[in-house]
Formats: structure tokens, sequence, C-alpha cells
């Protein structure tokens, strides 16, 4: 038996249609699943988008969360008008894949405050992307734990939504510049 820590072969977000919203593949050259022949490899764009399609079809319906399908164990959730899969080999351990996953959604849906649909996740794409980096790092698990992962990427974006500038806020700068300048000449 080969083991690996090279564990997740892809992370992917479909629509409600079953379009792409995100798709991140990962191929190490030391995976020793991807070089044994025992997965398609999904090289081209084309052979990707036709994957994630027959995906589609057979995991669109609620209520499944693991299924075998075209040589790759897919681990999937369903949150609101998107689904949300990892892809690895037929032989990783589904637990394993299905806890990184939950760990990730809900990473995620602490971040974007409960808003993991596909809106909020164009929309905020910058944080799931991180949110994905803390928690794989080329096909290798590193974390499991959601709060600690929300915790690493909030800390790595800095805040921006508490300053405003606006032509009040110039104003008022320029305002205290004057009064300031006009103190001072008279204290001359």
């Amino acid at each position: 038996m080969n083991l690996s820590l090279y564990s997740i072969s892809a992370f992917l977000i479909l629509d409600a249609e079953g379009h792409r919203v995100l798709a991140k593949y990962y191929r190490p050259k030391s995976h020793p699943n991807a070089l044994n022949g025992e997965m398609k490899e999904l090289a081209t764009l084309k052979e990707q988008k036709a994957f994630e399609k027959g995906l589609w079809g057979k995991t669109k319906k609620a209520g499944g969360d693991i299924i075998l399908y075209d040589g790759y164990l897919a681990v999937y959730k369903h949150s609101l008008d998107i689904i949300i899969y990892f892809l690895a080999s037929p032989g990783e351990n589904e637990l394993m894949l299905s806890a990184a996953l939950n760990s990730l959604i809900d990473a995620q849906s602490l971040l974007l405050r409960n808003q993991l649909e596909k809106r909020g996740v164009l929309e905020n794409l910058d944080v799931v992307l991180l949110c994905l980096d803390e928690t794989v790092d080329d096909g290798i698990i590193l974390d499991t734990d959601a709060a600690a992962i929300a915790s690493r990427v909030s800390r790595s974006r800095p805040d921006t939504t508490d300053i405003t500038i606006n032509e009040q806020t110039i104003m008022n700068a320029y305002q205290t510049v004057k009064d300031r300048v006009a103190q001072r000449i008279r204290e001359l």
C-alpha cells in the first residue's frame, strides 16, 4: 500500500446549474495514486469541465455526502446554491476528508457571516482561497480546526471597513488644520 500525505486531488465549488464557481486541482509529482494510473488525470480544462458536469449530475440532489465517481472519491456538501467538493483517490480515508471539508466550510461560514452562497463566495474569493490554503496545501490536509483556520485567515486580512474617506472627512481634516494654523498664528 502506498501511503502519502497527498490526500486531496481537487477542491471544487459548483453552482446550482453545475457551472464552476471555483476549482483548484492538485497534482504533486510524488502522489502515488496519480503515478500508478488508479485515477484518471484531468489535465486539460476541457477534461475538467466534462468531469465537473458529470459529477454535478450525480450529486445535484441533496442527501448524500460521499460518492465514488469516475475513479475519484468525492466528498461534498450542499450550501444554499452551491456544492463544495473535495476529490481524492478511492483509497483515501473518507472520514478524514469529510472532517477537513466540514472544517473548511465552518471556517468559511464564520468568516462570511453564514453567507456561504455563490454571490458571497465570489465577492469574498480572497477569504475563500485563504481558508482553503490554511486547510489544504498542495493536496496535504494541514488543519481540521475551523476556529483556528478562521482565526489565521482573519489575522492575515487587514480590516479596512472602519476607514471611510469621503468629502466630509476631507473637509473636517481641512478645517482642523486651518483652525490649528490660525491658532498658532495668533499665539505668535
